[in-house]
């Protein structure tokens, strides 16, 4: 390292510590400010999702289904409702069901009008299942298959939603609404109503679905999921599934009123929302993935952060930048006299201690050399301080180009120069400045008249034990010897035997 660099280093390494405090403040501050601002935004954001979700999309979303299930899917209820109440359908049973043509022709209509996969009556009487192809057959209480009719009978309520194999469609599955058939006196005379397949059931939660982007299903009191818009969706009991089974008592209440629930699934939050719709005897069930909502805020919330983070570190680099270059100048301004460029006196006081501290590492000769230019308040005066501020420009070059690399120029003040001479003895010190004293004798100073220009100087060498202030006392005597005993000479002080 060159001794202006170690001159520089010298005074810079004394702020190094509070240049580094202030980048870690404004490090700290800046990520705390956006580490603050980023995660309160999505704090704001989740919690507004939340509440969108709990407060208004599911309950929403389970009222724009209820009104579509009223006018898609309990379409049938009201059908089956009207067939039961159907004066012409218990006075056809209450006179002994003689012309089964008519009964055949008005099941056809009803099927035919409404749109329905199938229509029925069975009568409590005669056990005939009658249906728009004529009877199917005749049901028995022993049959496993007839087990709803016996069920519908005994039933407090007028209807039942009943998913079941239809025989007269080769066992498809279908979604049969069984309503009771009550004479004018109110007692049990049959079973009627229509039926529309699962399939058909499950296009319109799909549909439903796809509108409204949510998870649609129906489960029975038992807990069994009976439709889902897709087959590969849930399947058998919401006690059996995880994260369901922790909601399953609470979806089961018999409450016509929505019922709002969460539960967690693979570390994901769902929200659900759950109401009883007595028409179909079903829970209509209406999810919403909490976390995958939130997904696209996260990543908003990761892209704030790495701009953050990015724009810290450009504040970081910038701010760093400018101390640097306002330190630079700053130790360029505290190490180096402006006028010559030359290391000032407090820069050539830090590298002198360095040099004798390195002196306890490797011993040598250390030599210096004080100089001042005679009569320069006269140039001053003559020429102007303009003048004399250029000789000492000038002066500052010629001891540049006389001195070697690995010595230390400085100006010390005024008109004083100062050297020193790293592993140069006494002896070459003095010859040394003689021929630097030759050499300003004999430059042409740019000056408006030719102008004799000298310098006095004193020479010594580093004593052991010896302190700087004891060093510079007895190069400043030397000098002032110089000066008061005739100018434009060396004086030197050999070191002590």
């Amino acid at each position: 390292m060159s001794e202006a660099n170690l001159s520089k280093f010298g005074v810079g390494v004394k702020v190094f510590s509070e240049r580094l405090h202030l980048l870690i403040l404004v490090a700290s501050l800046l990520v705390l400010g956006f580490l603050t601002t980023s995660l309160a935004s999505y704090w704001v954001s989740r919690d507004e999702i939340h509440h969108g979700i709990v407060k208004n999309a599911l309950p929403m979303t389970g009222d724009n289904i209820y009104s579509e299930i009223q006018k898609d899917m309990l379409r049938p209820v009201f059908i089956s409702s009207q067939m039961a109440h159907d004066t012409f359908v218990r006075d056809w049973m209450l006179k002994g069901e003689q012309d089964t043509s008519q009964i055949v022709r008005y099941l056809t209509e009803v099927k035919e009008k409404n749109g329905t996969f199938t229509s029925f009556l069975v009568s409590d009487k005669t056990h005939r299942y009658y249906h728009p192809g004529g009877v199917l057959k005749e049901v028995r209480e022993s049959d496993v298959r007839d087990a709803w009719f016996f069920r519908v009978r005994a039933m407090k309520t007028p209807f039942e939603t009943n998913v079941d194999a239809d025989m007269a469609h080769r066992d498809r599955m279908t979604i049969f609404i069984n309503h009771q058939v009550l004479d004018f006196q109110g007692q049990f005379i049959g079973a009627i109503g229509v039926g529309v397949t699962l399939d058909t059931m499950a296009q319109l939660l799909k549909s439903y679905e796809q509108r409204f982007g949510r998870r649609i299903y129906f489960v029975n009191p038992r807990g069994e999921v009976v439709l889902t818009a897709q087959k590969t969706q849930l399947r058998g009991s919401i006690r059996d599934h995880l994260g369901l089974n922790q909601v399953a008592a609470q979806i089961i209440n018999q409450d016509t009123k929505p019922t709002q629930l969460s539960y967690q699934l693979n570390g994901q939050e769902i929200q659900l929302n759950s109401r009883f719709i007595p028409e179909l005897g079903w829970y209509l069930i209406v999810e919403q993935n909490e976390t995958e909502i939130l997904r696209p805020v996260q990543r908003i919330l990761l892209i704030n952060l790495a701009i953050s983070a990015l724009i810290t570190l450009l504040v970081l680099a910038v701010a760093l930048y400018s101390i640097n270059r306002t330190q630079c100048q700053l130790e360029q301004l505290a190490s180096t006299d402006a006028l010559t460029q030359l290391p000032n006196r407090q820069a050539f006081e830090v590298v002198l201690q360095q040099k004798l501290n390195e002196l306890a590492r490797r011993p040598r000769a250390i030599s210096g050399v004080f100089m001042d230019i005679d009569w320069f308040k006269q140039i001053n005066d003559q020429f102007g301080h303009a003048q004399g501020d250029a000789v000492l420009q000038e002066f500052a070059q010629l001891l540049r180009h006389q001195s070697r690399a690995s010595d230390v120029v400085a100006r010390w003040g005024g008109e004083e120069f100062i050297l020193i001479l790293d592993d140069c003895d006494l002896d070459n010190a003095v010859e040394l400045a003689e021929k630097l004293r030759q050499t300003v004798e004999q430059h042409p100073f740019q000056l408006p008249r030719q102008t004799g220009i000298t310098i006095s100087v004193g020479v010594t060498q580093w004593q052991e034990q010896e302190s700087s202030a004891d060093f510079f006392q007895r190069l400043d005597d030397l000098l002032y010897q110089a000066k008061t005993t005739g100018r434009n000479q060396v004086v030197h002080q050999r070191k002590p035997e």
